[in-house]
């Protein structure tokens, strides 16, 4: 059963003719949803999540750069993240266990509905960051 936060965010985007998203229901004790999109930074399409459930959070996912930490780039990266981390309020970046960077943007919501304004308004803000600092992630992890 589809959350009503996810409901609304769908009747958001139908009302606008957003078709960019894909939904999956997730079967667990929070009813979670997400919309699954991607948004293009630099030449590259980047799978970004919204991530919808009962309680009274929601979350923006981008996944940033698959597999890139490794042992020569280890110290660098970390760095890198730590830097962006403690530059950027609403951004936590982190790397998943495969060794991606992933960007959650944690979203704070009233029980029960969401805001698609609120959501397209941080997705914007999260791909201007990206744009500024994209290219900056993949230099330090290649170099």
């Amino acid at each position: 059963m589809m959350n009503k936060k996810a409901e609304a965010f769908e009747t958001y985007l139908e009302e606008r003719f957003i078709n960019v998203f894909e939904l999956t229901e997730v079967h667990d004790n929070l009813n979670t949803c997400v919309f699954k999109s991607r948004i293009a930074v630099d030449g590259q399409n980047l799978t970004t999540l919204v991530i919808l459930d009962s309680s009274i959070y929601g979350m923006i996912r981008i996944m940033v750069a698959e597999k890139a930490l490794n042992e020569n780039n280890e110290q660098r990266m970390r760095k890198t993240i730590d830097d962006l981390n403690a530059s950027y309020k609403m951004f936590k970046y982190y790397f998943a266990q495969d060794g991606s960077i992933v960007l959650d943007i944690c979203l704070l919501e009233q029980a029960g509905t969401t805001d698609g304004n609120m959501i397209y308004t941080v997705l914007d803000v999260a791909i201007k960051h990206l744009e500024k600092e994209y290219k900056n992630i993949m230099k330090n992890i290649w170099s």
